[in-house]
């Protein structure tokens, strides 16, 4: 695979700049390895993640999410990382999605009890239309906490029966919007459709950032007490609707904790 072979001459310490389709750049990686960020996907097998095999599988380098007309979902379903825990971090990685393609990236999160590879927790969105992409979605929780192009505040509430309580039109109606990152039709031009794009996340304490091509998409200082936070898995998600693809590729993470 074009990955496997750029990932030999990169642990080779090769000084060429390999142009493949998983954009190996070998004094890029060096640097960031310097940084502290570890590659936590081989390019090469499912080791260390786990989820449906029915959805997941590894192809050309890449960490392959798929539904099908005969797959199609009834819930969202993710492939986990079982290599540690998100707390205080960066995240970067490389994403492909199709133009009917709805994905996310979970980060603190947990698993829901008696459903096989669901997760609850904070979601860096991203979909083939980019109505969604960079924003901050809470899986199975308070929904939309910002959109694309939003720095919002999340106030501490009182104690709720449930959380639907808050939630209106799919968004956390307590968040504060603070701040606009600029209009949907100037940040939807710094992501590529059909193409890859680079996502950066750097979580910090209460505070999450959702990079798209080094463009900052949403901004949010979590201060709900009641249901914010500070540590859990990692993973990533296919979505219910019509039949999608996604591929992830590259996925390096720093701790920053």
């Amino acid at each position: 695979m074009r990955y496997v072979w750029a990932r030999t001459l990169c642990t080779a310490g090769c000084l060429l700049v390999v142009l493949t389709s998983a954009g190996c750049d070998t004094s890029d990686r060096a640097a960031e390895e310097a940084e502290g960020f570890v590659w936590i996907f081989d390019g090469e097998s499912l080791e260390g993640w786990e989820g449906d095999p029915a959805y997941w599988r590894v192809e050309n380098g890449a960490l392959v999410g798929e539904v099908t007309p005969s797959t199609l979902l009834e819930r969202n379903t993710f492939i986990i990382w079982r290599g540690g825990w998100t707390r205080d971090f960066e995240l970067k990685l490389e994403y492909l999605v199709s133009a009917e393609g709805n994905s996310g990236i979970n980060y603190r999160s947990e698993e829901v009890d008696g459903v096989p590879f669901a997760l609850r927790g904070y979601q860096a969105d991203l979909d083939g239309a980019n109505r969604y992409t960079g924003s901050n979605y809470e899986e199975r929780g308070r929904t939309t906490l910002a959109a694309q192009g939003e720095v919002t505040i999340i106030p501490a509430i009182e104690h709720a029966a449930s959380v639907q309580e808050h939630v209106e039109q799919n968004r956390w109606t307590p968040a504060e919007t603070v701040r606009s990152l600029g209009s949907s039709t100037s940040l939807d031009a710094r992501i590529h459709s059909d193409d890859w794009n680079d996502y950066h996340l750097v979580v910090e304490n209460n505070r999450m950032r959702h990079f798209v091509n080094g463009v900052l998409m949403s901004d949010v200082t979590d201060n709900d007490t009641l249901n914010r936070r500070f540590e859990g898995l990692l993973g990533v998600q296919v979505h219910v609707g019509p039949p999608m693809k996604v591929e992830y590729r590259n996925i390096r993470l720093k701790q920053l904790d």
